[in-house]
């Protein structure tokens, strides 16, 4: 065994392994011994990530590609747990790894200060082994290199953000939520497995070397779904993109997202930062070499994100709890992303993922910051005032929004201007409409976040705030929030030339000529990272922005009555907001109560009626009828039972005469 595939495996297994302890040993080891096993475990994981990524990325290693162990061979085709190592899984995993471990830092001072579970409670040492187990459940995902793994992955996320989205037993709301999200995520998993299923059948591998090499031969092949002939690698990759819908949170598989608040805010931000919802985007863009061939499955997936960008961004400003702000917030930037990857801009969308991991792990973080000062409280229109007492958080928390906002130099300005810019470039069908969508979108997200910012900060002090004692948060939380801070700022500059040339993710990423929009802006547009901030302070997108912080400045500062005016005159399309456009209402009549009275015909009708009355019951009733029917006959007199073998002798004397003749 290589050198590599040893560090691949322990990367794999530490944050397992000290999910494990804490999980089976809280109890022996106490809290200490649970923060600081998982800790050590992600820790070991994020240095050696970080020497995989200096490998793959800064020295430049062909891609590695090798099986770890043989599970089992079924009809021909192997089902193996192996590594698939390239720029793609590199970046990831150093990403990953290192806002997990910052997350799991954090978390010893947000649980400190959890009056939900006391120092006595051993709910602590569970709450850290999930997380870990989560850090692992990804990188068994980025690692993959065949389909029947990438499930594996793909399901455990799915489990382990069930158990902490509900990790607050007590609370209804809490189970409530992680019920939703994992029946929500069951309706797009459903989509994944069927298209795993398809490639399967065609090209009878689960291996992605096998697959990206059979793409050509396969490509005429179609399904006959009954109106006619379909590609079969559009019906895959549409099938594909469902699970994507779903784990990635996009419309109209995203009720689930803002639910997921429920849980402790570490785990909103590993959920939302660089785990589990950006692992649609992180599936679509490793397939890349299939969906360059199905027009449709991108316009589909365009459409998608830029509907999903700006209808949830829409809904950020009528929020009030500070978590579900920056919930939607990830819903909107996730639709970026999606977008991304419909006009096969798939650099950019990933560009954006990893940009997004350290902004949103900052915001989430900066979020729970003011939570503990709130004593958890999480309505913004309780606070107010928070600078002079929190000034930490309030500038880790600004550069957060900056970088989110696309502030020029911020790393989110390098990536959603990407973005912006290839559906500007791209030619694909609905491109022009996403477009728009993407830049109005920037206007939203900026007037949502600094609303948020403002009311917090800089608002009027609020009762609460007046008549507690508010300080900023201890060390062991601040020390994440400024060290998210650096790459919030930072690094979209070393990776913007690579992306928009094609060169950083080259070795894994395929795009064909007609597509590459990234390469047309690289060579017409781009001059420089420091040209394209002085470029970009004379865009479009750059100049909403600035608009979307004036109007916020405006209301909700300088002109604080005019939002309730606003709100009075606009009530119908307040209620549409509020309502979240009625998906849940929907889904609760259409789904919930179809399902309950659905069972309710089944339970009345089949069950009881049909298998219970006819078939159990009206069997029953038949053996009895005929045992009552038959007893008449035993009357006890000889004379009857003499007549009755006289009768059936001379039937059985009859039956024999005309059987000779």
């Amino acid at each position: 065994m290589s050198t590599l595939h040893t560090v691949l495996t322990i990367i794999l297994i530490a944050p397992l392994i000290g999910s494990i302890i804490a999980g089976l040993f809280g109890r022996q080891i106490g809290r200490t011994g649970a923060h600081s096993v998982t800790i050590a475990g992600v820790a070991i994981s994020t240095v050696l990530s970080a020497w995989v990524f200096w490998l793959f990325i800064i020295q430049g290693h062909e891609p590695y590609n090798a099986p770890l162990y043989t599970w089992m061979v079924s009809d021909g085709i192997k089902f193996q747990v192996g590594y698939l190592v390239d720029s793609l899984s590199a970046t990831m995993m150093l990403v990953v790894t290192f806002v997990s471990l910052m997350v799991h830092i954090y978390t010893i001072g947000y649980m400190d200060h959890d009056a939900d579970y006391p120092h006595d409670n051993p709910y602590y040492q569970r709450f850290f082994s999930y997380i870990s187990l989560f850090t692992f459940s990804m990188l068994a995902l980025v690692l993959a290199n065949n389909f029947m793994q990438l499930f594996f992955g793909w399901e455990a996320v799915g489990l382990v953000s069930y158990l902490l989205i509900g990790f607050y037993m007590k609370r209804e709301s809490a189970i409530q939520a992680n019920l939703k999200a994992f029946l929500v995520n069951r309706v797009g998993d459903f989509g994944f497995v069927l298209g795993i299923a398809v490639i399967v059948l065609y090209f009878g591998t689960v291996d992605y070397a096998e697959f990206f090499a059979g793409l050509e031969q396969h490509r005429n092949d179609t399904i006959d779904f009954g109106w006619g002939p379909v590609s079969m690698i559009t019906a895959a990759t549409l099938l594909l993109f469902v699970g994507a819908m779903g784990k990635s949170a996009q419309m109209p598989l995203h009720v689930w997202l803002p639910e997921s608040m429920e849980g402790p805010t570490p785990i909103s931000a590993l959920i939302h930062a660089a785990t589990m919802v950006t692992a649609g985007i992180f599936m679509v863009a490793r397939f890349s070499p299939a969906y360059e061939l199905s027009e449709v499955a991108l316009s589909v997936v365009l459409l998608v994100g830029a509907i999903t960008a700006f209808m949830m961004g829409l809904l950020g400003l009528v929020q009030n709890d500070i978590k579900r702000v920056v919930a939607y917030s990830t819903l909107s930037q996730l639709g970026y992303m999606t977008a991304a990857l419909g006009v096969s801009a798939y650099a950019a969308g990933m560009f954006h993922v990893i940009t997004h991991a350290f902004f949103k792990a900052l915001l989430f973080l900066a979020a729970g910051s003011v939570i503990i000062a709130m004593h958890h409280d999480q309505d913004i229109r309780n606070m107010g005032g928070l600078k002079k007492y929190m000034p930490i958080t309030y500038w880790t928390m600004l550069i957060g929004a900056l970088a989110l906002i696309g502030f020029p130099g911020f790393s989110g300005f390098f990536s959603k201007d990407s973005i912006i810019m290839a559906t500007a470039e791209s030619e694909q069908f609905g491109a022009g409409f996403a477009h728009l969508l993407l830049v109005a979108g920037v206007f939203v997200t900026a007037l949502y976040t600094f609303r948020m910012f403002f009311i917090v900060f800089h608002g009027p002090e609020s009762e609460y705030v007046r008549t507690h004692e508010i300080h900023e948060s201890p060390k062991v939380v601040t020390i994440p929030l400024i060290l998210l801070s650096i790459p919030a700022v930072l690094v979209g500059w070393p990776l913007i030339e690579g992306v928009l040339s094609g060169n950083y993710f080259a070795d894994s990423i395929r795009v064909l000529p007609e597509h590459d929009v990234l390469r047309e802006i690289y060579e017409h547009d781009y001059h420089g990272a420091f040209n394209m901030v002085l470029h970009g302070l004379m865009s479009v997108p750059v100049w909403l922005s600035f608009a979307g912080v004036a109007t916020a400045w405006f209301l909700y500062l300088k002109r604080p009555d005019l939002p309730a005016k606003i709100q009075q005159a606009c009530m119908p399309c307040y209620r549409v907001l509020v309502a979240g456009y009625g998906f849940d209402r929907f889904n609760e009549i259409v789904f919930v109560n179809g399902s309950r009275r659905l069972g309710e015909f089944f339970w009345k009708v089949i069950d009881q009626t049909f298998i219970d009355g006819w078939l159990v019951n009206g069997s029953a009733n038949m053996v009895a009828t005929a045992a009552r029917n038959w007893r008449q006959m035993q009357t006890g007199y000889l004379y009857h039972y003499a007549f009755a073998m006289i009768f059936g002798l001379l039937i059985l004397l009859l039956w024999a005469v005309w059987a000779i003749k």
